[in-house]
């Protein structure tokens, strides 16, 4: 094939001259490229600390910088693509046909946008609340978009879907700030009833974990065919509510040993057919 010195001369022509007309549009497309995401970029921040400046939560406040990061990265996106010449309407046909596809395959991952949404807005609890949910007890580290993420008492991080959460039933100890230990004792028939409650009482009043507003309480609950047993409720702070009830158990134990009073066992009766 022969190449035309006189084509080939038309072809450079012709490019150097769509270069030129086009240069601009290129050179002033990138300059708001670069300029957009330095401006977003000090938004942001500004945003983020006029936001922790009148004290919102830290959850919150990262989610709303978050969106409207994204939010201003895309628009920036659509100035970019426009000021090099390319049609946005088409452009955002595209990307509204992309959506609906995206988000019929992520209806779960909506569900949990969603419920992450709910969360944050109503707040049935905080980062570092205790709470029981979807068959744990654990204490939430973070509330992110889709998953909340919890710390279980062994350490274990468990990540539950925040539609899940926001659908069901969610137990939070630590909202009132203190919590209510509940114990159940069980001695004898022949225990002086007046006596092992005397004793309970009096350690009770003798830790200073144990709060003196709620007043504890000690009281029969059952009388079972084997056992009388006591119900004993102190009240304590969140923080103390673990060593109140460990210490609750041994001092009684300790005590009735010293005052020759048994704990009863629950005994389970077991009845045999004859063969």
């Amino acid at each position: 094939m022969t190449l035309n010195p006189e084509n080939i001369a038309s072809y450079a022509s012709t490019f150097l001259k769509v270069l030129i007309d086009y240069s601009p549009k290129v050179i002033s497309a990138f300059v708001i490229l670069f300029i957009g995401l330095y401006a977003i970029r000090i938004t942001n921040r500004i945003i983020r600390k006029i936001m922790v400046k009148r004290e919102l939560d830290p959850t919150l406040t990262k989610f709303l910088a978050d969106i409207l990061l994204w939010v201003l990265r895309v628009l920036l996106f659509v100035t970019f693509i426009d000021k090099l010449g390319i049609g946005t309407s088409s452009f955002v046909a595209i990307l509204g046909a992309m959506g609906l596809a995206v988000g019929l395959s992520l209806q779960g991952s909506l569900s949990n946008f969603a419920g992450g949404m709910l969360i944050i807005l109503f707040k049935p609890f905080k980062v570092g609340d205790t709470i029981e949910a979807q068959g744990v007890i654990a204490t939430v580290k973070e509330i992110q978009i889709f998953v909340t993420k919890l710390i279980a008492s062994n350490n274990q991080t468990i990540f539950v879907p925040n539609g899940a959460l926001s659908n069901g039933t969610i137990i939070n100890y630590s909202m009132e700030g203190h919590r209510r230990v509940d114990l159940t004792i069980a001695i004898s028939y022949d225990t002086d009833i007046k006596k092992a409650k005397e004793i309970i009482t009096t350690i009770l009043n003798n830790n200073p974990k144990v709060l003196l507003t709620p007043a504890a309480e000690v009281s029969v609950k059952n009388l079972t065919d084997n056992s009388i047993q006591l119900a004993v409720r102190p009240w304590a702070n969140n923080e103390d509510f673990g060593a109140v009830f460990s210490d609750t158990l041994e001092n009684c134990k300790l005590a009735f040993d010293a005052a020759e009073i048994t704990f009863q066992p629950y005994i389970t009766e077991v009845s045999k057919s004859n063969k």
